[in-house]
């Protein structure tokens, strides 16, 4: 059989923000686009973009399968003159496959399932879902014969990307639901410039956009030419619908894949201008993808208003930032809570912080709690408090109160601990682990003020204190405590940690690296024996290649020392 290119395909990428399970909000998202992309041949929706990504053991479910392809009809039955390509959870009765649906005119007329399931990084599909096995198509639109693919099917060597090409496909569609990590989006881009020069067609990505339990997804959804060009690029974290007419070579090719006639060629008038965003600097990306997160797990949870520890420090001054930035100041409050140890020094920067972003405080200082609680401990017990028991205690009287001002207000509990310190457990269970959304849990130390400066930076003022980016960090549960009074310099830590968590080195390979063997080994003997507190922090979103939780799981009881 032969086809010819027909000139003018005029595409839609629809980056939208799903929530799991909210197939009758889901299908509203996508009507809601339906008039705005029915002047179009194709508009593509992302990966499981009817119900949310990722699925988990919502797929166990026969009940959510079966309404899920409830939603599906419904949704095909109101198609128009545009062909829609929706992500769904399609089942054989035995099996469930993470699928496309082609909708036109009221029907659907055709569907993919993904072959390659990812099982590594936060993915573990293996578990959820089987690999499709049906013959390939292609799916003539708009008199273009363009072939399908989901997320990881394109990342396959000789995979069916390669298959559909050789096929006779003359544009490759990819749908997907690729999480943000630092460095992502250019990885994407990479990939798919490759494959377009390789096989010489035009090749449309298009991804979910928006936060998901410890995941963010970032958009970025684009196009390359034929020789790998990107010619159309959405906007990172935002949703948006972008059209291109994507020209298609005049020339006769061979198909080897049977075709499924979807639309035929329309005439469209006037020529769309594709959009390009242009890429984002490494600091804005990071800071974006924590606004994102942040804003959608509070959101998407049933909350409205959030509230935090505020010690003056820079971690929960950069949390305040993006709370605040995520959620709007008036839905933030801050509070104080001072301990016989904290300096003026830090109240006064605490206050200076929530002046400058405009939000509420509540100032409840521990010292009386903390001697009621020291008193009945040398009375019940005939010994002082003291150490890390007296240090700890401090910090759980805060997490009680901060989870007892939550329950009283309805608010969400941010907490405010970043990933140096969760690698070697600096830090108090319990205490100031205790909440709900962990916002800078995969973000390193030396990343808190890197974020912090480049804030105040694209705000052109101060709006975190120079004071606070300046002093010594300390917890302040003592007289003169510094962190580095416990641990390594940040400068000095952060890679170190980096190398062991996202590098899996060994410890004679990061004494190799140059790392001080005694520090080696006092390091990774921390954060080995740490992996207990981990599990028990509250989830937080994940930048790095490598975070704890959904990327990271080693057993709790784990006497290697390598």
């Amino acid at each position: 059989m032969y086809a010819e290119c027909m000139g003018i395909l005029r595409l839609a990428l629809a980056q939208i923000n799903p929530v799991v399970g909210d197939l009758e909000g889901n299908v509203e998202l996508i009507r809601d686009l339906i008039d705005k992309v029915d002047h179009c041949d194709l508009a593509v929706f992302g990966e499981m973009s009817l119900t949310g990504y990722p699925l988990e053991d919502l797929v166990l479910k026969p009940g959510f399968i079966a309404d899920n392809k409830n939603a599906l009809n419904d949704l095909a039955s109101i198609s128009r003159n545009c062909a829609l390509v929706v992500g769904f959870a399609d089942s054989d009765g035995e099996n469930v496959y993470n699928s496309i649906a082609i909708c036109y005119q009221g029907e659907i007329l055709g569907s993919y399932r993904k072959q390659n399931l990812p099982n590594v990084e936060v993915f573990d599909e293996v578990r959820n879902f089987s690999s499709g096995s049906d013959p390939l198509n292609l799916f003539s639109i708009g008199g273009v014969n363009i072939g399908f693919a989901i997320c990881e099917d394109l990342w396959v060597p000789n995979g069916p990307v390669e298959s559909l090409v050789d096929g006779g496909a003359q544009l490759i569609v990819a749908i997907n639901g690729s999480p943000f990590h630092q460095g992502k989006q250019q990885e994407r881009e990479t990939l798919v410039n490759e494959i377009s020069k390789k096989s010489n067609i035009p090749i449309a990505y298009v991804n979910l956009v928006g936060g998901q339990d410890e995941l963010v997804f970032d958009g970025g959804s684009f196009i390359t030419d034929s020789v790998g060009e990107v010619i159309l690029r959405s906007s990172r974290f935002y949703e948006s619908t972008l059209v291109a007419d994507l020209s298609i070579d005049n020339e006769t090719t061979e198909n080897l894949l049977p075709i499924i006639d979807v639309s035929s060629i329309r005439n469209h008038e006037g020529r769309i201008e594709p959009y390009i965003a242009s890429p984002l600097e490494i600091h804005e990306e990071l800071y974006l993808a924590l606004v994102t997160a942040t804003r959608d797990y509070v959101l998407k949870s049933g909350f409205s208003q959030v509230c935090l520890g505020l010690s003056g420090g820079i971690d929960s001054a950069l949390v305040a930032v993006i709370a605040s930035d995520a959620l709007g100041p008036n839905n933030v409050t801050a509070v104080m809570m001072p301990s016989r140890y904290s300096s003026t020094d830090s109240l006064t920067d605490a206050e200076q912080l929530i002046e400058n972003l405009g939000i509420a405080s509540i100032k409840f200082p521990i010292k009386d709690i903390h001697s009621t609680f020291s008193e009945e401990w040398a009375l019940n017990l005939n010994q002082d408090l003291f150490g890390v028991t007296d240090e700890n205690l401090q910090s759980r009287i805060r997490g009680v109160l901060l989870m007892a001002f939550a329950n009283a207000n309805g608010w969400l509990v941010l907490t405010t601990g970043n990933k140096s310190e969760a690698a070697v457990g600096y830090s108090t269970l319990y205490g100031d682990t205790a909440g709900a959304y962990a916002v800078i849990k995969d973000v390193y130390k030396t990343g808190v003020y890197d974020l912090a400066r480049w804030r105040n930076d694209s705000e052109g003022s101060e709006i975190i204190p120079k004071s606070i980016l300046e002093k010594p960090p300390s917890a302040e549960l003592r007289p003169d405590q510094r962190d580095d009074q416990s641990l390594p310099s940040y400068e000095i830590l952060d890679p170190l940690l980096k190398s062991y968590i996202e590098g899996d080195k060994t410890r004679a390979e990061l004494v190799k690296d140059g790392f001080d063997t005694k520090m080696v080994d006092e390091i990774v003997q921390l954060v080995d024996t740490s992996e207990y507190k981990r599990r028990q922090n509250p989830p937080g979103v994940r930048v790095t290649q490598k975070g704890f939780g959904r990327d990271r799981r080693l057993p709790l009881v784990n006497r290697y020392e390598g």
